[in-house]
Parts: structure tokens; C-alpha cells; sequence
């Protein structure tokens, strides 16, 4: 008889270690699934970014693979003027900024200027009471005229005397004095003149008059007031505003090219700019160069005129001053953009009717915000990339969008409005 068959269940130990086992195991699994996942998302954005973009597959054509080109602007080289500009920032001075002061002590009667004024050489700006100096002037006259008559009587003594010397009929020592008292009659007259020639010009200080054309400023004493000579503030401020100078640094290295024009007759031009150099005010002139150079800054200063008619430009203004030293002619200039730099130097993208960009190596002059001089390199008349050079390398395609003409552009837009989509702002 056989021995009934008894299933063998496992012992409590083997049952745990198993248990242990599952759970290690999907321990393991949780820890390399992020590493895992991670790897996955490097790879598809490397593969996104390092995939060939030579072919694309347009739906309903006939060709199902067609090269893709790069859109780009661009522009011409070609032959033109460059004007050798410097920028620097000025500062608007004017050519006469008097103090108007008083010369004598007096009482201030009438002050006959607003504030503000606009006034011409020898207009009367205050007057100061006279009176005290014409009545020192009538005293100086009055003694200027007694002494004039004793230098005549003296005058007329020494003619007698003198005739009754040849007659042997006076003492030649009385002549002498006669002749030492007209001296003194002269010298007393000399000193009458002038006292009344200055109590004349302490008079005409009584009329305080505008030294030069200007405008005046706040009023700095009012009438009643009793003034005297080197009062702190003055009577008034006058400034001259047109013509006004600009005063301006250029470095030393310009100093030869200005100085040589200068020396030639040349006008330079210069042309005053707000603080944002974005706004003409005036255009003028260098005047005058200086004849020292800044040690501390390695500038040399120069003035520049200007007419200031309608008065744009005020005393003590930052401006930026635009001046034109030169003027290179029939250079081959390209748009300021299209220069780039890389390892080997300078270049620019030259498009060839293939639209495959060339790197062409140039060697650029003067530069400004439009345009850079292309001193050697590239010719006039080669179309260059100037926008979306980004990613361009020698050799890459490149497409320059073509605009579309008004017509084509209205029929588009009609077209869009048909299929319901909203027109175009």
C-alpha cells in the first residue's frame, strides 16, 4: 500500500528570507528607474538638438525631401564718404559772464532792468544818488577857477618882470621867485583838472551801465538799498547767450589731425547734442584749440561757437558735442552689422548666387552705428548677411525672404477674411 503523498510547506525561515528578497529587489528598481528616466531625456534632447535638419517632408509635393535654408537679412557693400567723427561731452560756457558791480558808495535810486531782460552794451542798469558828486565836482570847480586865475596874474607878474630885467630896472632874484610861482599857479591848476575830471567820473558811476549784451539775472539788491564797491553777489548777474561757446576735451591722439586742419583754413563743424545725443540743438564751429594738453587726463580742450539765435543752448549745460574732423571719401563701407568676430579675426558672411554663405576675413576701418569702412578684403557690390548669423557656418544654406508686394499681400488678406480668420493689425 502506498504512503499517501504529504506536500511540503515551507518553514517559517524561508518563508521570511524570500519576503526579504521581493522587497530588496523592488527596492533596486525604485532607485534606477530616475537614473534610468534621466538617461532617456538627455537622449532625446541630444537628439533634438544634434539631429540633421537638412531635409524636411512637405505634404503633397512631389519631392518628399527638399533642403532647408536659413533665413537671413542682408545687405551691400559699396563705396561712399565716412565721416571721421568724434563724440565728447561739453560743456555750454558763455563768452561774457559779468558780475555788475557797483564802483562808489551811494544810495541805490532806481534799478531800471527786470529780471531776466534781455539788455544791449551801455544800457542804464541802476542809478546811484549823484548828488553828493556833482557837489564835489562844483567844489573842485570853483577851485580849479581861483587857482587858474592866479596862475594868470603870476603869468602876467613874470612878463613885467622880466621886461623890467632887460631895463636893469629889478633884481634878477625877484624874477627867479616869479618864475617859481607860476610853476607852483601850473601845478595847483593841474591838481584842480583832475579833481574835477574825477569827481566827473565818480558821476558817470553813479550810472551803472551793462558792459556787454546779455541777459540779466535775479536782482541781487532792490532801490533804497546803500551800496559800496565788491558787494558779495553784485547788483546783478549778465550773461551773454549768443553768441555761446561749447567747451569741450578731445583725446591727444587727435590732436595732429585738428591741429592740421585748423592750420589748413578748415572749418570744422560741430554740432551740440542733449545729454541723450539723441536731440540736435545748434551747429557751429571750433574756434580754437588749446595749447596745453591735460597730464591728469590726456585731453586737450577746444571751444566751439555757436549763434544761438533761438537761445537752445544755456549757460552751464552738459551737451554732447559731434565734431567732424575729416571726411574719407570713396571707401567701401558695409552695414556695421554685418562685421563679426571669431577666433581667426574679423569677418563678415558673404552670399554667393548659390546661397551658400562664405566666411570672408576683412580687416575694418572707422566704425559707426550704421556703417564700418572695410579697409581691405571685401570689394563694393557683395551681398552680405547682416541678420540671423547665429547659427551660420561656411558652406551653410542660406534664404533671403522676399516681401510681398502690396497686391499679393491685400489678396492674402482677403483671402485669410474669407476662411473666417481676423484681418491683419
Amino acid at each position: 500500500m502506498d504512503e499517501p503523498h504529504i506536500l511540503a510547506r515551507p518553514r517559517p525561515e524561508q518563508q521570511q528570507s524570500a519576503e526579504q528578497q521581493g522587497t530588496l529587489t523592488r527596492r533596486r528598481r525604485r532607485r534606477i528607474l530616475p537614473w534610468i528616466i534621466l538617461l532617456l531625456v538627455v537622449a532625446a534632447i541630444s537628439w533634438a538638438l544634434l539631429r540633421p535638419k537638412v531635409k524636411t517632408t512637405h505634404p503633397g509635393s512631389k519631392h518628399a525631401a527638399v533642403t532647408t535654408a536659413q533665413p537671413v537679412t542682408v545687405g551691400f557693400s559699396r563705396t561712399g564718404d565716412m565721416p571721421v567723427m568724434l563724440t565728447e561731452l561739453g560743456t555750454v560756457t558763455s563768452l561774457a559772464n559779468v558780475t555788475v558791480q557797483s564802483q562808489i558808495s551811494g544810495y541805490l535810486t532806481q534799478v531800471n532792468f527786470q529780471e531776466g531782460q534781455e539788455v544791449h552794451r551801455g544800457d542804464q542798469l541802476a542809478l546811484i544818488d549823484p548828488r553828493p558828486y556833482e557837489a564835489t565836482r562844483d567844489q573842485y570847480q570853483g577851485q580849479l577857477a581861483r587857482d587858474t586865475a592866479s596862475l594868470n596874474q603870476a603869468r602876467t607878474d613874470l612878463a613885467r618882470y622880466q621886461g623890467l630885467k632887460r631895463q636893469h630896472s629889478i633884481a634878477e632874484q625877484q624874477v627867479a621867485d616869479q618864475v617859481y610861482l607860476v610853476a607852483q599857479d601850473e601845478g595847483a591848476v593841474q591838481i584842480d583838472q583832475a579833481q574835477v575830471e574825477s569827481a566827473k567820473l565818480n558821476i558817470a558811476y553813479c550810472h551803472i551801465k551793462a558792459p556787454v549784451d546779455g541777459r540779466v539775472g535775479l536782482r541781487q539788491v532792490d532801490a533804497g538799498n546803500y551800496v559800496t564797491p565788491g558787494l558779495a553777489n553784485g547788483l546783478v548777474v549778465l550773461t551773454m547767450l549768443h553768441p555761446i561757446s561749447v567747451i569741450f576735451s578731445v583725446p591727444e591722439d587727435e590732436i595732429d589731425a585738428i591741429h592740421a586742419r585748423l592750420a589748413a583754413g578748415a572749418v570744422l563743424p560741430v554740432a551740440a547734442y542733449d545729454r541723450t545725443n539723441t536731440t540736435l540743438l545748434a551747429r557751429g564751429h571750433v574756434a580754437v584749440l588749446d595749447n596745453v594738453v591735460d597730464t591728469a587726463t590726456g585731453t586737450v580742450k577746444l571751444r566751439a561757437i555757436f549763434d544761438n539765435a533761438n537761445e537752445t543752448l544755456f549757460p552751464n549745460q552738459f551737451v554732447n558735442a559731434r565734431l567732424l574732423v575729416d571726411t574719407l571719401h570713396n571707401v567701401v563701407l558695409v552695414p556695421t552689422s554685418a562685421v563679426q568676430t571669431g577666433p581667426q579675426g574679423q569677418f563678415v558672411y558673404v552670399v554667393p548666387p548659390d546661397n551658400k554663405v562664405q566666411v570672408r576675413n576683412v580687416t575694418p576701418g572707422l566704425t559707426s552705428t550704421d556703417d564700418t569702412v572695410i579697409a581691405s578684403g571685401l570689394a563694393a557690390g557683395v551681398k552680405v548677411v547682416t541678420d540671423g548669423t547665429e547659427h551660420l557656418r561656411s558652406g551653410s544654406e542660406v534664404m533671403v525672404p522676399t516681401p510681398p508686394k502690396a497686391g499679393q499681400q491685400g489678396h492674402a488678406n482677403h483671402a485669410a477674411r474669407g476662411k473666417g480668420a481676423a484681418p491683419p493689425t
